[in-house]
């Protein structure tokens, strides 16, 4: 049975439930024929569990990882013009890379249903940056249901795809960090199998589908007139709800309605608030903001930019109100607008606009534990193929007296941006590695510099592979390297092209690296062992001196499984790695074990040597390359099977 246990249950249960799991088991419930996405936190899980309930209920509904965000839309797009309910699902900075399929759809309708998640990350867990998609909504006149918690994620998701249905729009599915990844008690609804089965007919009707002009113009009209009904009809929304009967109005959206109740309750001020819990917040639903803004006082409560506000307040000028309305903006300003909300800050604000004395703890500073607790920087997991391959190329570098500029990107390798390696210069989005840095090795004339471009396997099949189309096209001297290992591993171990599985976990077509690099017209692509250090570096030399002497752009492919997913593998198959210790009579203490190469398996003992926590030991051997008085040893020859997974290993 999958580890999403709730998303398959029989009717009338009460589970709990991850909100990512919740979400999808409320698109089950509405009947989504077709699911599409793009791995990225926080928004991973829901399509997981709707590929974990594909496999159970025999390929019902279909479910893909595909390459990247605009193309997952553009497929969910595809299926929902021939009348199936589709969704696909992203994190926030995914939905820029789908924005230009997420503007048409509006224009175009669908003739099934589409619902479109983005997961936003506020203050940034795992993200480049802290962004409201709601705005995305009013940009493209796409209504934007959010759910109040994981305890109504199921049946907002259930909601946007029946609604979806009804007005044959696409609708926007915004959820947070919080909710994606909170577990709550979630009541389950029937789900009918049956209508999870993809169907779908299409008639021809350019009008309808293409956007020439002359259709376009069409449509933007249609779609203006539908905005404006939406904005009336949406206040009937079942999860729109107003509770309480007080002076002071709460317009709560999202999340912000859960700490906004619970603030009122800790602050005995029930009686003194009336709540409208938002659950629609773009576009504002007209009947709701006039019962709102009939009160003299409105307190906004919303997770990320003020949306709603500004909207409220474009609504109070129109019909001529003089409510105070406040929020995040103003110089009355209460709450902020970085990060996450939580109960302190809105308990805080609350208690202020109404007089009252906050609680000891409210306000929104950071909790201080009453212990020094000690660092815990991130680090790449012991026996990370990354990490060898990392101290090849530092060796490579200071061998070639290069200057080189790193070009980073998104993944497990941005961790390369700490010492001892020091491998990021640059990070600025998916894919940007390799683009990015084919404008710096035009612009960087130092003979000694050199540009080199790290991007993971996942990221490279993502954005990388027109960027290195780019780089040739424009013959731009720089080292792309693409570290392989063999799976989407910063998400959870998805599979991508390169891997041979499908999200459903059927074989699938592998599309290697090596065979786009080129077929893109590279001439020098080199593959290493990125486990093997010895390997790794004398490729890296060869490719260095190519765009050194050449002036043209190299890739090389270090390939290598991730450790994480080799050992998942051994276990299953029953293969023992060994345990590495380390020999006190032959170890100096040198300490390039601890500091140079930086394993977290290992550490500094009495007099400086090394000494290995066995518990955290992968059984890699990276250490006997290392290591120049051969001190490391393991506790038993490691098998050939484990050193075939820890290169081959990939997810099943």
């Amino acid at each position: 049975m999958p580890r999403y246990l709730g998303v398959t249950a029989p009717p009338g249960r009460r589970l709990l439930m991850l909100g990512n799991e919740a979400i999808a088991r409320g698109f089950l419930e509405a009947g989504v024929q077709f699911a599409a996405a793009y791995p990225g936190t926080p928004s991973t899980e829901i399509v997981e569990a709707l590929a974990a309930a594909s496999r159970l209920y025999g390929g019902r509904p279909y479910v893909e990882w595909s390459v990247n965000e605009k193309v997952a839309l553009e497929a969910a797009l595809g299926a929902a013009i021939t009348g199936a309910r589709a969704i696909a699902a992203m994190k926030h900075v995914g939905l820029n890379v789908a924005a230009d399929p997420f503007f048409s759809s509006a224009y175009l309708g669908v003739g099934g249903a589409l619902v479109v998640v983005s997961a936003d990350d506020p203050w940034m867990w795992s993200s480049q940056n802290e962004q409201d998609n709601r705005w995305y909504g009013l940009h493209a006149y796409v209504p934007v249901v959010e759910p109040t918690g994981a305890q109504d994620a199921k049946e907002a998701a259930r909601l946007a795809l029946e609604y979806s249905a009804r007005y044959r729009r696409p609708f926007l599915l915004r959820t947070t960090t919080r909710i994606a990844h909170t577990r709550a008690a979630v009541e389950t609804g029937p789900v009918s199998i049956e209508a999870l089965e993809p169907r779908g007919e299409f008639s021809k009707d350019p009008a309808r589908w293409t956007l020439i002009p002359e259709y376009a113009r069409r449509h933007r009209l249609e779609l203006l007139e539908d905005w404006d009904r939406l904005g009336r009809e949406l206040a009937g929304f079942p999860l729109n709800r107003v509770e309480g009967d007080g002076p002071v109005a709460i317009v709560a959206s999202g999340i912000g309605y859960r700490y906004a109740r619970e603030a009122a309750r800790i602050l005995g001020a029930e009686e003194d608030v009336t709540i409208y819990a938002l659950a629609t917040p773009v576009p504002l639903p007209g009947p709701l903001a006039e019962k709102a803004l009939s009160h003299d006082t409105v307190l906004v409560v919303e997770e990320g930019d003020p949306v709603v506000e500004i909207q409220l307040k474009t609504a109070a000028a129109e019909l001529g109100s003089g409510a105070r309305i406040l929020g995040k903006r103003g110089p009355e300003r209460l709450l902020p607008r970085h990060g996450e909300l939580d109960l302190g800050v809105v308990a805080a604000a609350l208690a202020k606009l109404l007089g009252r004395e906050p609680p000891s703890w409210a306000g929104g500073g950071a909790w201080e534990p009453g212990v020094k607790l000690p660092p815990r920087p991130p680090v790449l997991c012991a026996g990370c193929p990354y990490r060898s391959f990392f101290y090849a190329l530092r060796r490579a570098v200071n061998k070639l007296r290069l200057r080189p500029v790193y070009s980073g990107d998104i993944g497990c390798y941005s961790l390369g941006i700490l010492p001892p390696f020091e491998m990021q210069d640059i990070i600025i989005d998916m894919g940007a590695s390799i683009s990015a840095g084919s404008g710096m090795a035009h612009t960087l004339r130092d003979d000694r510099r050199v540009v080199i471009a790290i991007i993971g396997d996942s990221t490279f099949y993502h954005s990388g592979v027109t960027g290195l189309m780019n780089a040739v096209y424009n013959r731009a001297p720089m080292l792309v390297i693409v570290l392989d290992n063999h799976t989407t591993a910063m998400t959870g171990h998805q599979p991508h092209p390169g891997v041979g599985v499908d999200a459903e976990g059927h074989r699938a077509p592998e599309v290697r690296i090596e065979d786009v690099a080129r077929g893109a017209g590279v001439e020098k692509v080199l593959v290493s062992d990125a486990f093997d250090v010895k390997d790794s570096e004398a490729k890296l030399l060869e490719a260095l001196r190519y765009v050194v002497e050449e002036r043209k752009p190299a890739v090389l492919v270090a390939r290598g499984a991730c450790i994480l997913v080799a050992l998942q593998q051994a276990r299953r198959q029953g293969v023992r790695p060994p345990v590495y210790y380390v020999d006190q009579e032959k170890c100096t203490g040198c300490g390039i074990c601890y500091t140079v190469f930086n394993c977290p398996a290992i550490m500094r003992g009495e007099g400086g040597k090394a000494v290995i926590d066995p518990a955290l030991c992968t059984g890699c051997g990276e250490c006997v390359q290392v290591c120049p008085f051969g001190a490391f040893k393991p506790s038993h020859e490691p098998p050939a099977e484990w050193e075939k997974l820890m290169r081959t290993a990939k997810p099943s």
